[in-house]
């Protein structure tokens, strides 16, 4: 068996190599800046961002694996093999990273440390007056999968009022479920902290956009951990311009690294990471890729295959 990784870079092949060792030995691992006697031999591939038609060019190939939950940097490649599987990687670690992630935003949110990071930049001291609790604070979470359920689950659990909106009816304990297009300005009306964790689709393009955020209640907050692609940037800097939104949380855009021209990297109610919210270690990718392998080569059903007709 031989798999071919494109992900990390040529410097990260010699981590990739020492973990593979570890949890599927007789695996043939090489880098995809490395000469290959003969493509064909290749039956996987973990991949970030594949070259054009590099996917293509291996012509044994019988799975490919995102190195991330998102499968929109493969699905970009015009040429790649549509009759191989794509398998996504979604792992208990970043469930839990994303879960922790969104929760510390939610409470930065809450605390308005934004606001006190703001007031340290020009020596103000500006206490308020009445300071905000988790409980007064409604957060909705869009994307009910494994990372929105898992953070909708520690939302609640933690002590925020909080609502998922999905395709269809979740039964999370704890959390307040809307579903369907008919469902979402209902959703939104009670939501006053709004995170993104929906996949990245056609259908939910541009989502977060000024029809989005006028259902939301005025000096509503935005959390974007989902795909840069759901982000209308202009509309997120009028709605915070106009105090429709009164702070953002953006970890992904829809060019990264985000262009240092542009404004979200000044506005006074931005918060922005460098798309970090859930990053699991190189050594859990590959656990999970070398039981997805085994899987595979034992002709087992396969957990998280993009599918076409979803969209994710």
């Amino acid at each position: 068996m031989r798999l071919v990784i494109k992900s990390g870079g040529p410097q990260a092949l010699p981590e990739w190599r020492e973990h593979f060792a570890e949890f599927a030995p007789g695996l043939q691992v090489c880098g995809q800046h490395e000469p290959l006697d003969d493509p064909s031999e290749v039956g996987y591939a973990l991949v970030w961002e594949p070259d054009p038609g590099w996917l293509a060019s291996l012509s044994g190939l019988k799975l490919i694996i995102s190195s991330g939950a998102g499968v929109d940097h493969i699905l970009a490649d015009p040429r790649r093999p549509e009759h191989v599987p794509i398998a996504r990687l979604v792992m208990q670690e970043t469930a839990d990273e994303m879960s922790e992630f969104v929760l510390a935003a939610a409470l930065a949110i809450t605390k308005e440390f934004k606001r006190y990071t703001n007031d340290q930049a020009i020596c103000r001291w500006d206490t308020p007056e009445v300071p905000r609790m988790m409980r007064d604070m409604r957060v909705g979470v869009m994307g009910l999968g494994a990372l929105g359920a898992a953070t909708a689950t520690l939302l609640a659990r933690t002590g925020f009022p909080t609502a998922g909106w999905s395709r269809s009816v979740a039964g999370l304990p704890g959390v307040e479920s809307y579903a369907g297009a008919q469902q979402l300005p209902e959703f939104l009306a009670r939501t006053d902290i709004l995170v993104c964790l929906l996949p990245g689709t056609e259908v939910t393009r541009g989502i977060l956009c000024a029809e989005t955020f006028a259902q939301l209640p005025r000096g509503a907050a935005l959390i974007n951990v989902g795909r840069g692609s759901h982000m209308v940037e202009g509309d997120v800097i009028d709605a915070l311009d106009s105090g429709q939104l009164s702070q953002a949380v953006l970890d992904v855009f829809d060019t990264e690294p985000l262009p240092a021209g542009s404004p979200l990297w000044r506005h006074p109610g931005v918060l922005i990471t460098p798309h970090c919210a859930a990053t699991p270690t190189r050594r859990e990718r590959a656990r999970y890729v070398a039981e997805l392998i085994r899987r595979c080569e034992a002709g087992e059903p396969l957990p998280n295959l993009y599918d076409p007709a979803k969209g994710y």
